[in-house]
């Protein structure tokens, strides 16, 4: 009975690990994979690396990227802790930045798929002790991805935020592919973490020393055998 609750576990781990790990790549390398997307519908906003409009930007875990008016696609140097500014228009006379503090903490997210993957590899085990090490793995792996998700969601809502202080711009801030996936991995590493533990208990249950009842003596049966 206890492969009912460990297979679960272990599936749970696997797509978890799957969506954390295509999170973590993000864009520059999958422009799908984002966090927050916004969109420009009226003005001339520019990130003042172009000299057309910018009609989208994306945000991801290494780099930004954005679509100006002719459908390119461009996207900045891939790094860790990138900074976006963008300008109301090509005057350049006002401007709203995102800083580096906002998007620095995005790297916790590789963190979290580094971990799940370890709890991945525990689950495979039926040794006692590495399935209880693989449930333990699992919880800590869901709570980097929660605090992950926590930290998706202030880039989102200052994002969002900061592109409604353009002037003289219509914007439109939306969550991306890879919010949702770091919601839904969270979901399965809370599942996988408790599977994995109830999987563990009824291998112990199962193991436990159990008496046969016909081995217990009634009191005239020992009565007899005093005498």
């Amino acid at each position: 009975m206890a492969r009912v609750f460990h297979i679960p576990g272990v599936i749970f781990l696997f797509c978890a690990f799957v969506l954390l790990f295509l999170v973590s790549i993000s864009l520059p390398y999958l422009t799908a994979l984002d966090f927050a997307r916004v969109h420009y519908k009226s003005g001339a906003p520019s990130t003042g690396n172009t000299g057309g409009t910018v009609t989208e930007l994306r945000y991801g875990i290494w780099s930004y990227c954005w679509y100006n008016d002719s459908g390119d696609r461009v996207c900045s140097p891939a790094g860790h802790g990138y900074q976006t500014t963008v300008y109301a228009d090509q005057a350049r006379d006002s401007w709203v930045t995102v800083g580096p503090s906002w998007t620095r903490g995005l790297a916790v997210h590789p963190v979290a798929t580094g971990v799940t993957f370890i709890a991945l590899i525990l689950s495979f085990s039926t040794h006692v002790t590495m399935t209880l090490l693989s449930s333990l793995t699992a919880f800590l792996a869901a709570l980097l991805t929660l605090i992950a998700f926590a930290i998706d969601i202030a880039l989102f809502a200052f994002v969002k935020h900061q592109m409604h202080k353009l002037d003289g711009v219509d914007t439109n801030t939306d969550t991306a592919p890879a919010f949702w996936m770091t919601f839904v991995s969270f979901i399965l590493l809370c599942l996988a973490g408790c599977t994995v533990c109830f999987g563990r208990r009824r291998d112990r249950m199962a193991g436990a020393t159990t008496y046969p009842a016909s081995s217990k003596l009634s009191w005239r049966d020992r009565f007899r055998r005093k005498s």
